[in-house]
């Protein structure tokens, strides 16, 4: 597993940044360059359940490691869902269980810098270096609107 990592400058306050990332009309908009139709059930409640889900209903089990508001989001990936079950015992999750997903904004001149750092898997990673810049001008497009 290798951690890499994504940034990018929105011009706008991290606030709305903030709001387009996490908020239940926006996520599927900015996240639809991984999967038409993804989707969040969570909270973002600090310590709660997430899964993330693609439109077959397929997708991870995960937890709320951390959320300050408006500066943090960090994702504990525990496992797949496959066909409506949730997998965190087989072998093929036991490789990645633990796996880090997290967002960091911070204040730019009156922009925001927003990074991404990711634990990987090496067979995903060309996937996620040619993805997240698409993700990243969604989440632009989104925040960036007055």
């Amino acid at each position: 597993m290798e951690r890499k990592e994504f940034r990018t400058t929105i011009d706008a306050p991290k606030e709305k940044v903030w709001h387009v990332l996490w908020n239940d009309a926006t996520y599927p908009k900015w996240t639809a360059p991984f999967g038409e139709g993804s989707r969040a059930e969570t909270d973002w409640k600090e310590g709660s359940k997430a899964l993330f889900l693609s439109a077959d209903g397929g997708g991870m089990v995960s937890r709320i490691a951390k959320n300050r508001p408006n500066e943090f989001m960090s994702i504990e990936h525990l496992g797949f869902v496959k066909n409506g079950v949730e997998d965190t015992t087989s072998d093929e999750v036991k490789q990645w269980i633990g796996a880090m997903e997290n967002y960091t904004l911070k204040n730019d001149g009156g922009k925001t810098e927003l990074i991404v750092q990711m634990d990987i898997a090496e067979q995903y990673l060309d996937y996620f270096v040619k993805v997240w810049p698409k993700a990243f001008e969604k989440v632009k497009e989104l925040s960036e609107k007055s």
